[in-house]
């Protein structure tokens, strides 16, 4: 057996285990509709299939679209922000203490508590990109500090023996060290932005993405229609992950080769 066929086995296998595990919740849900579990509020998932269809995409794609764009947007904003504040630690370590301290703040602060001032303040979509970037900033923050300080010392060493800063170690070994565990946290950071934009349309002040839609559905018990835009919902989250992953694999192909041995 080459090496390369003793790679893909472990990719093979993950592949395989992600569609049994897809293949055995739409069985256990299929099963808990037939059972008239929950007061047979669990619709089949052949009923809420049907309806998607016929809601189309004249439903389903004005709000996914409206919400793609406001997940995309608090995606740039709060991970500029989080690998900005990252790097800063590295140039200036005498600002971690505080920037710890800001990063776990926002991660304790209950931010639907903010969603609201933030409404009153600014208003239109701004709470939904506002919650989309503060839902993964602390992800990505921690992660991009790890991977900055994962660089390997001698490489270290050998800049600052050549007279070298810590700026020129920060671009020409940490950056390059800093990818692998930065795109791990984009990885999760992705659905975080999707969970975030959604929670900002259920605040109100907009009229329009999958969260304004599902409150509708909600308001209007259609059941069926609900867990609709829920799928939609993880079809975006799962869609940013997908795109993420596919763009760590172009930058950083070193990683897969490790995750294949």
């Amino acid at each position: 057996m080459s090496v390369a066929t003793t790679r893909r086995i472990p990719a093979d296998m993950g592949r395989a285990a992600g569609a049994l595990g897809v293949v055995v919740l739409i069985a256990l849900w299929w099963a808990l509709a037939a059972a008239g579990t929950a007061g047979g509020t669990i619709p089949s998932p052949w009923r809420v299939l049907s309806t998607m269809w016929s809601d189309g995409w004249g439903l389903y794609g004005p709000n996914f679209q409206v919400t793609a764009i406001g997940a995309l947007q608090g995606f740039l904003w709060g991970n500029v922000l989080a690998i900005g504040i990252a790097a800063l630690i590295m140039l200036v370590p005498r600002i971690e203490p505080l920037a710890t301290q800001l990063a776990i703040l926002s991660y304790c602060t209950p931010l639907v508590a903010l969603g609201p001032i933030i409404l009153v303040v600014f208003g239109g979509r701004t709470p939904t990109v506002f919650l989309a970037a503060m839902y993964c900033f602390f992800t990505t923050m921690v992660g991009a500090v790890s991977g900055l300080r994962s660089a390997d010392p001698a490489s270290l060493d050998l800049v600052r023996a050549y007279g070298g800063g810590r700026w020129q170690q920060l671009y020409r070994v940490r950056a390059i060290a800093a990818l692998p565990n930065t795109f791990a946290a984009l990885k999760i950071a992705a659905p975080s932005a999707v969970l975030g934009a959604i929670i900002g349309e259920y605040l109100g002040g907009v009229d329009s993405g999958i969260g304004v839609a599902l409150t509708a559905a909600q308001t209007a018990y259609n059941v069926p229609r609900t867990w609709g835009m829920a799928i939609a919902a993880a079809a975006l989250a799962g869609l940013g992950y997908l795109l993420v992953a596919g763009a760590a694999r172009l930058i950083t192909p070193w990683t897969t080769v490790e995750e294949g041995r």
